[in-house]
């Protein structure tokens, strides 16, 4: 399954060894309506690709529940959206292996208030660590770090529909009844006339 999201290498999020949390620090940048409701993480078919140290399901899910949260929570829209998450395949090379710290994971989001969800089929989000010092970071820390990546990855790809097909736009207010009682209110047209 992995292999063909490599293949698909100039589609993914492809990182070099810039921290993605380095934008949390600055003023947010809204996000339309957008408010996040929940976030479900699993990896029922989690794969553990190339040379690769282990690391467990319940690793990835924390890391990749802390990375969302601390990425999504700071907007504050009006209507709530829920994400479905997936952690599908992972490699953590060993420092002295050649090969690249990756993550793959599937992804869905939900509009609370229409009950339906916005993507049809789920998002692939895929990060490869193009540039990286394996030699100065814990396997913890690379797995921390490729879930803000992949975190990242999701805010990227949900302002790009939001820019393509209106996600997260306010529903346009409904127009206001005029009230017959107001002067500046169209005249209704005579019956007779």
């Amino acid at each position: 399954m992995f292999r063909k999201i490599v293949a698909l290498a100039g589609l993914a999020l492809l990182t070099a060894c810039t921290d993605a949390t380095q934008d949390l620090a600055g003023p947010v940048q809204p996000l339309g309506d957008f408010k996040l409701g929940h976030s479900e993480v699993v990896a029922p078919k989690l794969e553990k690709l190339l040379v690769s140290r282990e690391a467990t399901r319940e690793e990835w899910i924390t890391a990749v529940d802390t990375a969302i949260e601390q990425r999504f929570r700071r907007f504050t829209g009006d209507r709530f959206y829920h994400f479905g998450v997936s952690v599908e395949a992972y490699s953590l090379p060993p420092p002295v292996v050649p090969g690249k710290s990756a993550l793959a994971m599937r992804v869905t989001v939900w509009d609370d208030a229409a009950g339906e969800k916005l993507n049809p089929e789920t998002e692939v989000i895929s990060v490869i660590k193009v540039f990286e010092s394996r030699l100065a970071n814990t396997r913890e820390e690379q797995i921390r770090i490729l879930a803000e990546d992949a975190a990242k990855g999701i805010e990227d790809w949900l302002r790009e529909q939001q820019a393509e097909q209106g996600w997260f736009d306010s529903p346009a207010a409904p127009a206001e009844a005029a009230d017959p009682a107001d002067p500046a209110a169209p005249e209704e047209a005579d019956a007779d006339s």
